[in-house]
């Protein structure tokens, strides 16, 4: 889709490290930056009959081609610039097909330039790319050029590599970090591209020569993590290195399939926008464009010890946690519809981490560690083990997995066990009922099962319980996660009927639908329904009502929806409606929830145009942020986190009536 301005424009976009934006207007306004807004220099040149001109990175004192348009897609970001000789079309493509795997996790962007000239003229291309990416202190460097031969597979390319000389892997955890440690990697088919890695100003430069004819060339920017998590004490590769040798390897596949896979590209982008459009319009499928990368390099695919699927979330701009579960939760919209797998490995570290003895409560964790170290959660530490263990950006907390039962590790005050057993069981319920069979929970019923009975007795009235909104204060009495715990009982009572335990089924369905007309009663404020129990005069997104509508389950009356729909819709400021009645400001992915709900289309259309609007010219230059204020439109907090997956909700809803 053509834009004339965003946020934040994505150009690499792989994972939680390898994360490159553009902030800017105009490509060659400023350097690209990390998602946390550390400099991540690339720059690009093209030369036209001798006279430089820049079109990517800071300018300096270069003169530039003018930028004409700029088009986003799902998984590619294209640029065009004019001058008076040429044409010039730059396309970023990090080709994050959810269908397949191996792309998801392969670390290869495609950047591909096209040239028309206007005038009989010769052209070149030079791209740059700087130790930026793959160190956040300017330490000693190592680098070096190189080229592999053709084979049957793959065919010859040259390349540039450059890294830290002093490496730690995995050796920091935390938020705002940025990489240290692996090898950034320039690689190109052409037969005339010319490498050479710089260790005095510590970059790689690729030139490639149009000459007078050649009209298009390209090449691959691509990072080798060497290890990407600690999954309960083992050191885990990417899931991309159980195909390829090594990340050479994995550059010439990427170089080989270039024409099928951006082909691919070209026509998943087609396809999810047009769902996208039918499913909530051209506004819609905006949000769609830039919540797609977003919220897949959110995350970092691997497998376990038995080769099972792990898809572990990042909390960007938060507190860096690993697999937190309320991070989980509203991305995972996106992920269902492509396949289930990508959940359940969300899934599969709660529940790991929820079996080991230094977990000792009823209800499931928050998180499962700090990124990049899965092993244990750091989330509501005691204030006796916050002093013990420092939380500082850097530094890394102990394995909490190994730790003995009666280990004290955790305060009960700062837990969120209405919030995750909701989370939990609802997510494992959608996906069965995707997968059209239970298998996936089978292990896991007798804990789903306590955890659900802990919604009987703490769910109808969540008292002073902490909730993923708790970020804008504090609230006793909480009606819509009074909402998710009911939901969360009437999934294990679907999840039960599924496999045959029929009176469990009936018994637990029987509970939820009680506390739903309970809740219809105790929450009713009039025209709407209340933020908190005994407050008619509050009011707030209700968005966990999505999962009776997906599920079908028909707990809560038409009467509910219709009132909180047309609510909403009053309530609406320039960029979107309120969280609550507290402040002014709102979460995007709450928002396109209950934009679901409704089964009106102009409904629906009402709450997701000013979203759009906010992404559009909101004056706060940074990845799509889901916390942001609806009056001024300013960020408030949370950058390039995973939770944009929720944006996907009315598609999910729309492919489930399909």
């Amino acid at each position: 889709m053509k834009i004339k301005r965003a946020a934040s424009i994505p150009l690499v976009l792989h994972d939680p490290y390898f994360s490159i934006w553009s902030n800017t207007d105009h490509l060659y306004d400023a350097d690209p930056t990390h998602w946390c807004g550390a400099r991540q220099q690339l720059r690009g040149y093209v030369t036209v009959d001798g006279t430089v001109y820049c079109f990517l990175g800071d300018r300096e004192y270069h003169e530039t081609i003018c930028q004409k348009e700029v088009d986003v897609t799902p998984t590619a970001t294209q640029y065009l610039f004019e001058n008076e000789k040429i044409i010039l079309t730059v396309r970023f493509t990090s080709p994050l097909l959810l269908e397949d795997f191996t792309l998801v996790s392969r670390p290869c962007t495609y950047v591909d330039f096209r040239v028309e000239r206007k005038t009989d003229c010769e052209v070149r291309i030079d791209f740059l790319a700087s130790s930026d990416l793959v160190q956040s202190r300017k330490d000693a460097l190592v680098g070096g050029t190189g080229s592999r031969k053709e084979t049957e597979s793959r065919p010859a390319f040259t390349y540039a590599w450059m890294g830290g000389a002093f490496q730690k892997p995995l050796g920091s955890s935390g938020d705002h970090v940025t990489i240290d440690w692996g090898y950034v990697y320039l690689a190109s088919g052409e037969a005339d591209a010319a490498f050479r890695y710089d260790e005095n100003d510590g970059k790689l430069y690729c030139r490639l020569p149009f000459g007078k004819e050649k009209q298009s060339a390209g090449l691959v920017i691509a990072y080798d993590d060497l290890l990407s998590i600690n999954y309960f004490g083992q050191w885990r590769k990417a899931y991309w290195t159980e195909k390829y040798a090594d990340i050479l390897d994995a550059v010439g596949a990427s170089l080989a399939d270039r024409e099928k896979v951006l082909a691919r590209s070209a026509a998943f982008d087609e396809d999810l926008l047009k769902k996208a459009e039918a499913a909530g319009g051209e506004e819609y499928a905006l949000l769609c464009c830039f919540g797609y990368r977003h919220a897949v390099a959110a995350h970092k695919l691997i497998t376990d010890e038995e080769g099972n699927i792990l898809f572990l979330s990042k909390e960007n701009d938060s507190n860096g946690c690993i697999g937190t579960v309320d991070v989980s939760y509203p991305s995972v919209p996106l992920f269902l519809l492509y396949d289930t797998e990508y959940v359940k490995g969300m899934l599969r570290p709660v529940f790991r981490f929820a079996a080991c003895p230094v977990w000792e409560y009823d209800f499931a964790p928050h998180d499962v560690g700090r990124y990049p170290y899965a092993w244990g959660q750091v989330y509501g530490l005691s204030d006796e083990k916050k002093q013990e263990f420092s939380g500082e950006q850097g530094a890394v907390y102990p394995p909490f997995y190994s730790w003995p039962e009666g280990s004290g590790i955790y305060d009960f005050r700062y837990q969120m066990p209405v919030e995750e057993c909701g989370n939990m069981l609802i997510l494992t319920e959608a996906v069965c009922m995707l997968d059209g069979k239970a298998d996936f929970a089978v292990p896991y019923m007798e804990t789903l099962k306590k955890w659900t009975q802990y919604l009987i007795r703490y769910g109808a009235d969540p008292g002073e319980q902490l909730c993923t909104d708790d970020f804008a204060g504090h609230l006793s009495h909480n009606v819509n996660l009074s909402a998710k715990a009911i939901m969360g009982i009437e999934a294990f009572a679907r999840l039960a009927g599924r496999l045959g335990r029929k009176e469990e089924a009936e018994e637990y369905h029987k509970r939820a639908k009680e506390m739903a007309a309970d809740w219809e009663k105790r929450a009713a404020a009039g025209d709407h329904y209340a933020l908190a129990f005994g407050s008619p005069e509050t009011w707030s997104l209700k968005y966990n009502l999505v999962w009776d509508k997906f599920f079908g389950s028909g707990l809560f009356s038409d009467e509910v929806y219709e009132k909180e729909l047309d609510w909403y819709g009053r309530k609406t400021n320039e960029y979107g409606v309120p969280l609550d009645s507290r402040r002014d400001y709102t979460k995007s992915d709450w928002i396109l929830w209950c934009a679901a709900m409704a089964g009106d289309k102009e409904k629906a259309a009402k709450l997701i145009r000013p979203v759009a609007h906010y992404l559009e010219n909101t004056k706060t230059r940074v990845p799509f942020s889901d916390w942001y204020e609806t009056v001024t439109g300013e960020y408030c907090h949370f950058i390039a986190r995973s939770v944009q997956g929720g944006l996907f909700m009315p598609m999910l809803m729309l492919e489930k009536r399909g």
